[in-house]
C-alpha cells in the first residue's frame, strides 16, 4: 500500500509547485500592474508653461509681421538739423518766408537714403531744389530730398524704395548755400508738415500721424546765417546794399511815409481776417515789418 501512494505523492507536490510557480507569477503581475498606477501617465497635451516656452521660441525664429503703417528715419543718419521749419529770412531776401523743411548739414558725397518705405515720383532737377527725388508713402505722404550732389542709378519714377535704401549724395545744387541735405515731408494736399514730428518716430494707423500739429509754426521769423551765397542772389545783396543800385525818386519823404502807412494799415487788415494755416491766425504786422502771430493749440 505504501509503494502504491509514492507516485500520487509525486504527482500530487508536482502540483502543489506548479501552482505555488503561477500564483508567484500572478503576484508578480499585480504588483507590477499595481505599481504601474503609482507612476503618472505620460503627458501627451503639454502645459501652459510648456506652449508659453514653446511660443517665445517661435517668435524668436519666426519674428510677427510688423504692423506699423509707416516708420521714418534719418535721411542722413547722425547729422544734425542746422536750419529748422518755419518762418525764416535769408541775407538776400526783404521778408521772411516759410522754410518748408529742414536742411541737414553733411559733407559731399555723404549718401541720403529715403526715410521711409515708398515709391519715387519724382527724379531730376527742378528750380531751387537742384537735383532732387520725391517718395510718395503711405497715407500720400510725400517727402522731398533736394540740392543732391547726384542720384542714385536706377532711382527713378515708378520704382518702390524702402527705408534706408540710398536716393543719392550730398550737394549743393540749385539755389544753395553749401553742401547740404534740404528734406521735406508734404501731406496729400502738398502742405508742408514740420518733419521733426516724424523722424525717428512709428505710426501704427492713420489717426496716429500728428497732420494738424505738424502744419504749425511760430510766428517769430528767424535771421538765417549762411556760409555761402549763390552767385544767382549776389545781385540781389548788392541792391539791398546800394553798391550797385542808383535810385531816382520821384516822390518827397513826406509822401513815402504817408504811403508806408497806407501799406501798413493795409496789411493789418488782410492779415486779420485770414487764417494763415490750421491754428495759427496773424494778429498784426510788427513795428520793424515782421508778422505778429499767436498758436492757438
Amino acid at each position: 500500500m505504501a509503494s502504491e501512494r509514492k507516485p500520487i505523492l509525486k504527482g500530487r507536490t508536482r502540483l502543489a509547485a506548479e501552482a505555488a510557480i503561477v500564483a508567484a507569477a500572478g503576484l508578480s503581475a499585480f504588483a507590477v500592474a499595481h505599481a504601474s498606477l503609482l507612476v503618472p501617465p505620460l503627458q501627451t497635451h503639454p502645459t501652459k508653461t510648456q506652449v508659453a516656452l514653446t511660443s517665445a521660441r517661435m517668435a524668436q525664429a519666426q519674428p510677427a509681421e510688423d504692423e506699423v503703417l509707416i516708420a521714418f528715419e534719418e535721411p542722413v543718419p547722425g547729422h544734425a538739423v542746422v536750419s529748422p521749419f518755419g518762418l525764416r529770412q535769408l541775407p538776400w531776401e526783404g521778408n521772411g518766408r516759410l522754410h518748408e523743411g529742414v536742411d541737414i548739414s553733411a559733407d559731399s558725397g555723404v549718401p541720403v537714403i529715403a526715410a521711409a518705405d515708398g515709391v519715387v515720383v519724382e527724379a531730376g532737377v527742378k528750380g531751387g531744389y537742384g537735383r532732387y527725388v520725391a517718395v510718395r508713402h503711405a497715407e500720400r505722404l510725400t517727402t522731398f530730398y533736394a540740392h543732391l550732389g547726384g542720384i542714385e542709378a536706377g532711382v527713378k519714377p515708378g520704382v518702390a524704395v524702402t527705408a534706408g535704401m540710398p536716393l543719392g549724395r550730398i550737394g549743393s545744387t540749385g539755389t544753395s548755400t553749401g553742401p547740404h541735405l534740404h528734406f521735406e515731408i508734404r501731406d496729400a494736399q502738398q502742405r508742408p508738415l514740420d518733419p521733426s514730428m516724424f523722424l525717428g518716430k512709428a505710426f501704427a494707423e492713420a489717426g496716429d500721424l500728428p497732420l494738424d500739429k505738424a502744419k504749425r509754426y511760430s510766428g517769430r521769423v528767424r535771421m538765417a546765417y549762411v556760409s555761402f551765397i549763390p552767385e544767382s542772389k549776389r545781385a540781389l545783396m548788392d541792391a539791398r546794399d546800394g553798391s550797385s543800385l542808383t535810385v531816382r525818386r520821384k516822390t518827397t519823404d513826406a509822401q513815402d511815409l504817408a504811403a508806408a502807412e497806407r501799406n501798413l494799415q493795409s496789411q493789418m487788415r488782410d492779415t486779420a481776417k485770414r487764417e494763415k494755416i490750421d491754428g495759427m491766425k496773424e494778429l498784426s504786422i510788427g513795428p520793424d515789418g515782421r508778422p505778429r502771430a499767436q498758436l492757438n493749440l
